[in-house]
């Protein structure tokens, strides 16, 4: 580096990771993916939350047949509840390749409604997998972890976005958002939905969102619904803010009539 750009402080690095230039660095979290959706001319998404651990169902077989004969009962267990996860896997690619094909479908000149996902393995390949094998754009909100792959081979060229602030990936989520979808996940998966339903709740965030949770039986046992409004601690109508689908097809009707209601004509057309 020439002496004459060392003095700018916008090219030095050891400037730039300081404590100083935290609010440069966030403003580039900012700014970098707002350009980077203009340029791919991408005006919404269609976000899908979900576990990074759960696995295709191919991979989970082919991991149960190449097991050791003396494997443990232990060890196989874990195998088999990968393949029985693996449904999630599968159906999120079975619905993001559908909303992608029809998001496809919309005569806009830009590009509505595209399936976008945290970026990563598990529930988030598979959202970027659909979309991509409907030949669709397929965006990925990566973060950086210590201990966790970022990025997949699904995502579109230039539409990996990551980041290192997790409340600006929120952010990113959440600002061009139509609708979403959560699947079963753990801890990461329930502080973005219950982030999203918080904002949508206290109205901060205004637009019409069509929220899906898809499976009743995960979403029943983990969340008890009934039991908070019996205690008085959320509303009844807290309860019409998302829609729980059990199926594929059930998930799409309801996404697409929501999104044509809200999002093509009404509120927020």
């Amino acid at each position: 580096m020439s002496k004459e750009n060392k003095d700018r402080f916008y090219y030095n690095k050891e400037f730039l990771g300081s404590p100083e230039g935290r609010s440069v660095r966030l403003l580039s979290e900012y700014y970098g993916p707002f350009q980077r959706f203009k340029r791919n001319n991408v005006q919404d998404t269609v976000v899908f939350f979900g576990s990074a651990r759960l696995k295709s169902n191919e991979e989970a077989k082919a991991a149960i047949n190449k097991a050791p004969k003396n494997i443990s009962k232990k060890k196989m267990k874990i195998l088999e509840t990968d393949l029985e996860m693996s449904f999630y896997y599968e159906a999120a690619r079975e619905l993001s390749f559908k909303m992608t094909k029809w998001s496809k479908k919309l005569k806009y000149k830009k590009k509505r409604f595209i399936v976008t996902s945290g970026g990563g393995p598990g529930i988030m390949e598979a959202a970027n997998r659909g979309a991509s094998e409907a030949k669709g754009l397929a965006v990925g909100l990566s973060i950086s972890l210590p201990f966790e792959q970022s990025g997949n081979e699904w995502i579109s060229d230039d539409l990996e976005i990551n980041f290192h602030y997790f409340f600006m990936r929120k952010f990113w989520f959440l600002y061009l958002a139509k609708a979403m979808v959560v699947w079963p996940g753990g801890v990461g998966t329930l502080d973005e939905v219950m982030e999203a339903l918080t904002l949508i709740q206290t109205k901060k965030l205004r637009k019409k969102i069509p929220i899906v949770l898809f499976d009743s039986h995960f979403w029943n046992k983990v969340v008890n619904w009934d039991f908070l409004v019996e205690k008085g601690v959320i509303s009844k109508s807290d309860l019409d803010l998302f829609h729980i689908s059990d199926t594929v097809e059930d998930a799409y009707k309801y996404l697409t009539k929501k999104i044509r209601a809200t999002h093509l004509s009404g509120p927020n057309f």
